[in-house]
């Protein structure tokens, strides 16, 4: 769990509460993507919000503390869209897999690429979320590792050094490519790049 000066002060009770938390993280995620991590101050999420920066304080201590919970949440968010897959059923071929691995990464990447950047390159990450992103790519590389262990199409003979490094890909790629500062058009991208693994695969 996080230490204190990066937990949430009030964890909501009642469905007033719940909706004014909701709106400070909404407002949050607007004022860094809009003003980056050094100018997005709890005065301007404050604001945003439409509440008093005391109210701000009741549930979090300062603006790490909202960070957090968005880094969080948006960690979760993808480790639970690829379980969503996984969960539904696997396409017979190593490209439709590969495929599914690819969106779900895109699809967490693109909604709001600027606060991604603000979240994973400009704002402290501190020791507890960094646990997390380890243990949730830990779960996507090992769900990775044994679909290539088991697919006959897999020419690779280390495989869970194969998924380790698909993943990374995947992971490296999508945010420099999709969620960078000029982002290029996803479909043809999710194509190339199901097709570069897919030969580095099978090849």
């Amino acid at each position: 769990m996080p230490g204190p000066r990066l937990q949430p002060r009030k964890q909501p009770r009642q469905d007033r509460a719940g909706a004014t938390r909701q709106r400070i993280l909404d407002a949050a995620a607007h004022v860094f993507a809009d003003f980056g991590y050094a100018a997005g101050t709890t005065n301007r999420i404050a604001e945003r919000a439409e509440i008093s920066i005391g109210s701000l304080y009741q549930y979090f201590p300062n603006k790490d503390s909202i960070l957090v919970e968005l880094m969080t949440s948006h960690t979760e968010d993808g480790f639970a869209l690829i379980q969503r897959h996984l969960t539904a059923g696997l396409p017979d071929s190593i490209e439709g897999m590969l495929r599914i691995f690819v969106r779900a990464a895109i699809d967490n990447h693109r909604d709001n690429p600027r606060l991604h950047r603000v979240l994973f390159e400009e704002a402290p990450r501190p020791p507890e979320f960094l646990a997390l992103l380890h243990r949730s790519e830990d779960a996507v590389v090992a769900a990775a590792e044994a679909i290539l262990a088991a697919h006959p199409d897999v020419r690779v003979t280390e495989t869970s050094t194969a998924a380790r490094m698909v993943v990374a890909t995947i992971e490296s790629l999508v945010h420099r490519l999709v969620a960078g500062p000029r982002p290029i058009d996803p479909a043809p991208f999710e194509d190339e790049l199901v097709s570069m693994l897919t030969r580095y695969l099978t090849g």
